[in-house]
């Protein structure tokens, strides 16, 4: 029970600090004058990815690499099923964005990289380990993404509508507080390394009550626990009606977790992947290509009856690790 709550708590603190550092970073971008665009791609984009970011931080400094690993991959996934397949069943999704067209390929290019990385030492009979090169490689994928989003979309013709989406993110207004926001991010910080530790503790103790991997625990508690953030800005885009908003959410985050986290976690401690988080990078790499499909599909729409499918898919998959590893 006292696991259970520890968890719980972590996972409180993480969503809670996540959100006091966008509001505290946006609020001092904003009063030095940055662009509601950039922060949007950003600042907030970082922030709805800083529990994940921090979960992996706590884990590879306190050697639970396994549960690190299970929650890049895990949080993907869900980010996929769960989120994508909630949001397109609440409201049919449409994608026609500039910026949403030219992101899944990225993804798509983010995750084969990354398969790339885990899969092919092993086809060479050597240990499946992302090393800290690899974190490297990772990072600079990471870098050429954020200039080619930032600076494409600023110069290309999509920049106003975009900016028009992008004020819609709950930013602080009124008058500029640089000392409040200062506080705020330092506050964020604070939470998210607690959340980070008082997590890590009761996932761990939860796995080994339960008898299962840590990477098992990642890839399902943790990873929808860090992923909430994403469900309600998901949520709430598909019930507006911002169809892009809620696809670019789910695809923005998934290569933030896999170039940012992971290479951040790589190049910090090197990760040795277990057999099944090689079986899950295989799942990200279907999954992400089924979104890829579809979003070029109907119209470049997601029906609720694929999101209904996306839904079936992940509660499935979930389950066969559970029973895989049991």
């Amino acid at each position: 029970m006292i696991d259970v709550l520890l968890l719980i708590g972590g996972l409180a603190l993480l969503l809670g600090g996540g959100d006091f550092l966008v509001r505290g970073a946006s609020g001092l971008a904003r009063s030095m004058g940055v662009s509601p665009l950039v922060i949007g791609l950003t600042v907030v984009a970082f922030g709805t990815s800083a529990p994940e970011l921090t979960v992996n931080m706590m884990g590879a400094w306190r050697g639970n690499l396994d549960l690190a690993f299970g929650n890049i991959v895990g949080s993907n996934l869900a980010n996929i099923g769960l989120i994508l397949g909630i949001a397109s069943c609440i409201r049919p999704l449409v994608v026609q964005s500039e910026v949403v067209v030219r992101e899944i390929p990225m993804s798509m290019l983010a995750i084969l990289v990354t398969g790339v990385l885990v899969l092919d030492p092993e086809l060479r009979g050597e240990p499946a380990v992302v090393d800290r090169s690899d974190g490297l490689v990772l990072l600079l994928f990471f870098a050429v993404f954020i200039y080619y989003t930032v600076i494409g979309v600023i110069r290309g013709r999509a920049a106003k509508k975009l900016a028009a989406s992008v004020e819609d993110v709950p930013l602080p207004v009124g008058p500029d507080r640089p000392l409040l926001d200062v506080v705020m991010v330092v506050l964020g910080l604070v939470a998210l390394v607690g959340g980070a530790e008082l997590t890590i503790r009761g996932a761990v103790s939860i796995a080994r009550t339960a008898g299962v991997s840590e990477s098992l625990i990642g890839l399902t508690l943790v990873a929808i626990g860090t992923s909430l953030p994403e469900l309600v800005a998901s949520a709430v885009a598909a019930w507006k009606g911002e169809s892009d908003l809620a696809v670019g959410n789910v695809i923005g985050s998934n290569i933030f977790n896999v170039l940012l986290v992971l290479g951040t976690t790589a190049s910090f401690r090197p990760v040795e992947i277990s057999a099944g988080g090689r079986i899950d990078v295989i799942a990200v790499v279907v999954a992400t290509l089924a979104v890829f499909l579809l979003c070029h599909t109907h119209d470049r729409k997601i029906v609720r009856a694929e999101g209904i499918l996306l839904l079936i898919g992940y509660f499935a998959y979930c389950g066969w690790r559970i029973t895989w590893e049991g």
